[in-house]
């Protein structure tokens, strides 16, 4: 336990904050790992550093204005757990830190309408597609609008590709093999629904019928890895009554996505609906997961010239959900593809959900960094199973007037199906 505070005094949370701090060693492996400190340098900007500064705080031997700084610019990348040799669960302390110190954090009024305006405009389909489209307009002025606000202006796409839907049920081809629930998202569908699209083909090609709950909404991650813990749970709950039971499993094809329903136990930790929660977590897979345990029933068959394809470790699946080699392994099934891998692969791109927002110094510095990874590899496509990474990268990219195709992983496995690609050839649907 924490010296001097009871577990119980932190709330439902404070037993796995309490295992967390506990078994952190302080040997140091993370630093290495620690996207903040290869930026900053700065001992206080590594997990170590962090998770002593928040024990110092819920001990209430540091002020938390002492602290805060440093917990708030860390990228919640989880790098840092496959790095540690003691197995520091360091999600279940920096999510949870966020939410019992949420109330007690002085921030300005700037930081409090960017805050404001991510949390009712990102989770909302319908909402964040009007905030794009006013934020082109503002883009035309933005010289006039607030410096706090531009970070979120210059994140907007050029071009907003129009919404689409989805069948409550899409049947399987042929035989059926399976069946199962999928999150649609809340910023990929305005910010490329096609993914969607692509998933839906993919899965029902491979004789896999997928049903698409109405009633679904937002994973909750954005909230609750901005610490606000009421919206987190409503999210998670909303979601637990959304997604039927008579399905295989319920699939994300968004790293963060995938990564917050697995947490959904801690969301909802002391809580009426925590076991329900558990056993939700527990059906949640990532759709490269699914497909590769299922095996693809029709193989691509994609014709043309040899091509290489960079492929982008999203963070929340590699580090998260220690989803690496099947993703590779699909598009490895395409005919003429050559995969190749990103220098400091397990350097995160500085997406993380509303970090671009919050850290723009740091999550550019971090973008640039892998879009020059990615074109080091002389490849036209670079694949990623996240929106946030890829509307980071294909904003990078472009600033650094490449070529290169931002690709999900689903897309670039149905255009081979679909035998439609064309690396020098932007997609009607891409940003």
């Amino acid at each position: 336990m924490l010296h001097n505070i009871p577990t119980e005094t932190l709330g439902p949370l404070g037993a796995p904050m309490t295992h967390a701090v506990e078994t952190c060693v302080h040997c140091g492996f993370c630093l290495a790992a620690c996207p903040t400190y290869r930026e900053l340098g700065q001992e206080m900007d590594t997990p170590r550093g962090r998770i002593v500064l928040m024990k110092e705080v819920l001990e209430g031997t540091l002020p938390l204005a002492a602290a805060q700084p440093h917990v708030d610019r860390c990228l919640g990348c989880l790098a840092c757990e496959p790095a540690c040799p003691s197995g520091v669960p360091y999600r279940d302390l920096i999510s949870p830190f966020r939410a019992v110190m949420q109330s007690k954090i002085q921030r300005s009024l700037g930081e409090k309408l960017r805050r404001m305006i991510a949390a009712q405009t990102i989770p909302f389909p319908m909402r964040f597609r009007l905030a794009a489209w006013l934020g082109g307009i503002g883009k035309m002025l933005r010289p006039l609008v607030p410096s706090r606000l531009r970070p979120m202006l210059d994140l907007i796409p050029v071009h907003i590709p129009p919404a689409q839907r989805w069948p409550a049920v899409t049947p399987a081809y042929g035989e059926r093999r399976a069946r199962v629930a999928l999150l649609t998202g809340c910023a990929q569908r305005v910010l490329d629904p096609d993914i969607n699209t692509a998933t839906i083909d993919v899965l029902t090609r491979n004789g896999v019928e997928v049903v698409v709950p109405e009633g679904q909404g937002c994973c909750g991650g954005l909230a609750w890895h901005t610490g606000d813990l009421r919206d987190a749970q409503a999210f998670a709950v909303r979601n637990l009554d959304a997604f039927p039971p008579d399905v295989d499993a319920i699939l994300t094809n968004a790293a963060g996505c995938g990564s917050a329903m697995h947490e959904y136990h801690l969301v909802l930790r002391g809580t009426p609906d925590e076991a329900r929660a558990e056993a939700f977590r527990k059906r949640v897979l990532d759709v490269s997961v699914f497909l590769r345990r299922l095996g693809l029933r029709e193989q691509p068959t994609r014709a043309g010239r040899p091509l290489k394809i960079a492929y982008h470790d999203a963070c929340h699946l590699a580090n998260a959900q220690g989803v690496r080699r099947e993703p590779r392994d699909l598009l490895r099934s395409i005919p003429g593809v050559e995969l190749c891998e990103l220098a400091d692969a397990q350097i995160c791109c500085g997406s993380a959900g509303t970090y671009n927002i919050d850290q723009p110094e740091i999550a550019d510095s971090l973008g640039e960094k892998r879009a020059r990874a990615v074109i080091a590899t002389g490849a036209k496509v670079v694949a990623s199973g996240n929106i946030g990474c890829l509307t980071q990268l294909r904003a990078h990219l472009t600033k650094l007037d490449s070529p290169i195709q931002v690709r999900h992983t689903m897309q670039v496995l149905r255009d081979a199906y679909t035998d439609t690609f064309n690396c020098n050839q932007k997609p009607p649907l891409l940003l």
